[in-house]
């Protein structure tokens, strides 16, 4: 496994696992157990996933010493602000059954989440949590933001694939000096990506798979990534990219299936705004 400095000096692996859509304890309980047991450290979950419980289960039955594990959860929209904030983050730590967070993110860039970042900041400086950051701030959100606190967001993670490469977004970044991190980064299957031509062809050249492929052309352009899969054989084929490197040509091949835009959430869109707020994750 490799690693990436974050902007306060903490290591992050460039790759780890997801566990969205898994709400189910014992289905997520044992798939987390299944890719820790495969070599993941970095397990990235959420309050709104629903299964904080299941992923706290999974890391003390391990037996993986704590300072070996990158554990990330994130605060929902409904638990936006300063107060909200802090209560939210100790229900998450509670339910992970963990001293600290290595990572905490802001889900959503709706609500109050400048007061979330005050508390968030607090926490930080308290030791309880080793970095913090945000998840789907489009490029002039991550600028106002940065511009605007006492302690510059660590990650943020963003849809990032080969039909959605985000150069732009990237490059905000890196001025910034935020690690990019991506979800979805197997685009959530759609577009044929295990069986498209072009990441096959490629594949052929280094004997791996699209997806392979596909994943480790978001670690060459710096981007951490976190796939997901309740399969071991799955889970052991997207760790398996560490032994090849993608050409120029490979990756220039790649870049040309960017559409330049999302296929599965619009974070610009009025609408979306209105159905994430909607979103109750509890009374």
């Amino acid at each position: 496994m490799e690693y990436v400095t974050l902007n306060n000096g903490i290591h992050m692996p460039l790759e780890g696992f997801g566990v969205f859509q898994v709400p189910e304890a014992a289905v997520c309980e044992q798939a987390v157990s299944e890719a820790l047991d495969v070599g993941y450290r970095l397990i990235d979950t959420a309050a709104a996933y629903f299964n904080e419980e299941a992923v706290g289960a999974a890391i003390r039955k391990s037996g993986i010493p704590r300072e070996e594990l990158f554990v990330t959860t994130k605060l929902w929209i409904q638990d936006a602000g300063y107060e909200n904030a802090k209560k939210a983050f100790q229900t998450s730590l509670d339910k992970l059954g963990l001293d600290y967070l290595d990572l905490y993110l802001v889900h959503q860039p709706f609500n109050d989440y400048y007061g979330s970042w005050r508390a968030m900041e607090e926490l930080y400086e308290q030791g309880k949590i080793r970095a913090i950051g945000v998840c789907n701030f489009y490029p002039e959100r991550l600028a106002d933001l940065c511009a605007n606190v006492k302690i510059t967001p660590a990650v943020n993670q963003v849809e990032l694939h080969p039909f959605f490469a985000q150069a732009g977004a990237l490059s905000t970044m890196k001025e910034l000096g935020v690690q990019p991190q991506a979800w979805g980064p197997l685009a959530e299957g759609q577009h044929g990506i295990f069986t498209h031509p072009v990441l096959t062809q490629i594949g052929e050249k280094y004997g791996k798979s699209a997806a392979q492929v596909a994943l480790r052309w978001n670690v060459q352009r710096g981007v951490v990534i976190i796939p997901k899969s309740v399969h071991r054989e799955r889970m052991e084929e997207n760790l398996n990219i560490w032994d090849f490197q993608l050409s120029q040509e490979d990756m220039t091949a790649i870049q040309t299936l960017d559409l330049g835009h999302s296929e599965i959430i619009d974070h610009s869109a009025a609408q979306t705004a209105q159905w994430l707020n909607g979103w109750k994750i509890h009374d």
